[in-house]
Formats: C-alpha cells, structure tokens, sequence
C-alpha cells in the first residue's frame, strides 16, 4: 500500500514551523510526526504540501493510495482502523477528514464515500503550542514504540539513575557524572549523543542522535533536544526540532525552537505573564492576537532564526523564519520572517545576507545549503514581506 502524508487544514494554526516544511516533519516527542507513521506502518511515505515546497517533499502515487491527515499522530486504534480501509472508504474526527483511500488520479467525492468515526483519542497537533504542551505523551508513545523488544545500552557506573526500565540508551552515548530522574516519565539518550558532567535530567525526555548537554545543564521535562543540537543551561517543557543550539546558560520554557537556529549566551525568556493571564500568540490565520487557552507559553522561533548574547524574550513570543534578533531590551511579541533588529526597531534582513550565514552553518553540519532550501527560503520572503515595515 501507497501511504500519503497531507497537511490538512491546521497548517497555517502551525505556522511559522511549516513555512519550511510539511506538518508531518514537525517534530514531537522522540520523533517527527513521518518518522512515527513510518515506524508504525512499516512503509514509507510521501507528502501532499504547499507547491513550493513540494520539489523538497514530492509526492509520489500510485494506483491505490491511503492518504493521512499528518496533524494526527498513530495510535494502536488509528493504525488498525487505517489498515482497514477500503477503496472509497474514510475516517473522520467529526468534520475533520483523518484518513482516506483514493485511486490514482480520482476525482474524490466524499459525499460518494462511506465514513467511519476515528476511534480512541489520538494525539492531534492543530496549534503551533500543542507541540510543547502535548510533547509529553508523545514521548511517552515514541519511547514505546522505539524501545520495544530492544535492549538499553549499560547506565554508566557513575551516572545517577532513577528509575532505570524508563531509560533507553543508544548505542555510542555518552553520559558521564550526571543525573538521569525518569519518575515522572521517560528518558531516551539517542545514537552518539552526550551529557557532560554535571548535567541534571527530569522526564519525559529525548536527546536525538548526535546532540549534546553541555555541563552542568538543567533540563526539566518534557524536553526534546532534537538531532545534531547543542544545548545548555536551563530548559523546561521545549522542543528543539534539530541542528540547532542554546549552547551557554540562560533559561527557556515552554517553547519551540526550529533548525538552524542559535540562541546567544544568557538569552532567557518568559513564559508565564506577571498578572498570571492567559497568553496570547500572534496568529497566521487572524493575523493578530489569539488566545491559547495557556497561562504557560513561552518563545516559538521559526528555522534558521538566530538572536545576540543577553537577549529577552517576552512571554508569547513568536519569531518567523530567518529573523536576527540583538541588543537590550525586550523586542515586540511577533517578529516577522528576516527582521533585523530588536527592542529600537527593525529593518529588512536581505536575503543575500541571510543565505550567506545559512550555507555557513549548514556546511558545519556537512549539509549543502541547496537550491532547494534557497528557493523555500526566497518564497518565505516573498509571503511574509506584509508583516515587514522598514
């Protein structure tokens, strides 16, 4: 069976994670939303997204075809009722469309299809906050499903651990001289990853393959530390997607931070109003404020955002992609995609700029920054230039 990933209609409550890729790559838990059908369906997948970024993220059909809502991710119920489907056949999660059977290149009608009700209640991720505030039950669900039937590697002697069946090492980890406390959910150290001395760690937790702890870091759950990230000082409730970096102390909760982004040394910020109010984000949809339902919600930062040492960050902070953030004082709560600036004002961060540090940091990573990513990129500029005032 032919399975397709679709974005849905949560991708712009997404945004601005998703001007860079398709909802499916978005990262949660211990794994991006593809990598967990993937695993669970024992297949590969393909991506029905926006066309300009569909020369990175193809889709390929065939002659029958199971398309997914990527906002939904599996469950034990989802996945059995998917693998039922039948042509001209759908699941529904009451006006939303989660799954269908198509033919290739058939006209669907859904009024034509017979319908069933999702079952069970799988994790959704409809808004750009249910990444952090639902990150904690997705790497409750990853961590069962990468760890089963395996076996961790060895607790380093002198490392301190609670509640050991809860964690799972990698191969290639290292973790000497730190303080590993999975009472309060998992703890999985990925594939050639470290935690320097010193380092304290509460669950749900992940570090991905090839990324750091620096010493004496303090982590509380839920935490993702995606792959190839450096991270240290003080993290609560985040989510680093990837190849990104909060290399020096400083605090950060209750945020989402992309690739490719760096925060400079002693970046904090809020996540909780001085009044206890709820928190309101700037919203892609409405372009304006929203409500989060949320008395916790700190920074969301788009790829390749990047800000100065001793930068801060107000609660409900949300930073487009490409943006360079410096100086005293506290920028405005919505900072549009390659603004230049902070708290006296910005400017337009030109493209030309822009590409030139990205190919740099990427090559730091052994990446090519491609004609791919630079055609993204140029397209991102073009659609969020309203929200720029030179």
């Amino acid at each position: 069976m032919n399975y397709i990933l679709f974005d849905g209609p949560n991708r712009e409550a997404l945004l601005p994670f998703t001007y860079t890729r398709p909802v499916a790559d978005i990262r949660i838990g211990i794994l991006t939303i593809r990598e967990k059908w993937e695993l669970s369906l024992g297949a590969t997948t393909t991506t029905i997204t926006e066309d300009y970024l569909s020369e990175k993220y193809p889709m390929v059909e065939m002659e029958d075809n199971i398309m997914i809502n990527s906002s939904y991710l599996p469950s034990d119920t989802l996945l059995k009722q998917i693998k039922n489907l039948s042509k001209n056949q759908a699941i529904y999660d009451g006006d939303t469309i989660v799954a269908f059977y198509a033919l290739e290149d058939q006209d669907v009608d859904f009024d034509l299809f017979e319908t069933f009700l999702c079952k069970g209640s799988p994790i959704k991720v409809e808004k750009s906050w249910d990444i952090f505030s639902k990150n904690g039950a997705a790497i409750a669900a990853d961590f069962e499903l990468i760890t089963a039937g395996r076996t961790s590697a060895v607790i380093p002697e002198r490392t301190e651990a609670f509640n050991t069946e809860q964690i799972f090492i990698e191969e290639g980890a290292q973790l000497p001289l730190c303080v590993l406390n999975a009472t309060s959910g998992p703890i999985y150290i990925g594939k050639n990853s470290e935690i320097m001395e010193g380092s304290l760690v509460r669950g749900p937790f992940a570090l991905c393959e090839g990324s750091v702890l620096k010493m004496g870091a303090k982590i509380y759950g839920p935490t993702t530390i995606g792959p190839y990230s450096k991270i240290g000082g003080e993290v609560n409730n985040s989510v680093f997607f990837g190849n990104s970096n909060k290399g020096h102390d400083g605090y950060l909760g209750n945020s989402i931070v992309g690739e490719w982004c760096n925060l400079g040394a002693d970046t904090n910020n809020s996540n909780l109003k001085n009044n206890y109010a709820e928190v309101r984000l700037w919203s892609y949809e409405t372009e304006n404020f929203a409500k989060t339902g949320l008395q916790f919600c700190g920074l969301m930062m788009g790829d390749h955002s990047k800000c100065g040492i001793n930068t801060m960050f107000n609660t409900g902070t949300i930073i487009g992609v490409s943006a360079n953030i410096f100086g005293s004082g506290f920028p405005r709560n919505f900072i549009p995609s390659f603004s230049w600036g902070g708290a006296s004002g910005f400017s337009t961060y030109l493209t030309s700029k822009a590409f030139e540090v990205a190919s740099v940091v990427m090559s730091r990573r052994g990446l090519d920054f491609s004609t791919q990513d630079k055609a993204i990129l140029e397209q991102v500029f073009e659609q969020t230039s309203a929200y720029r005032k030179d």
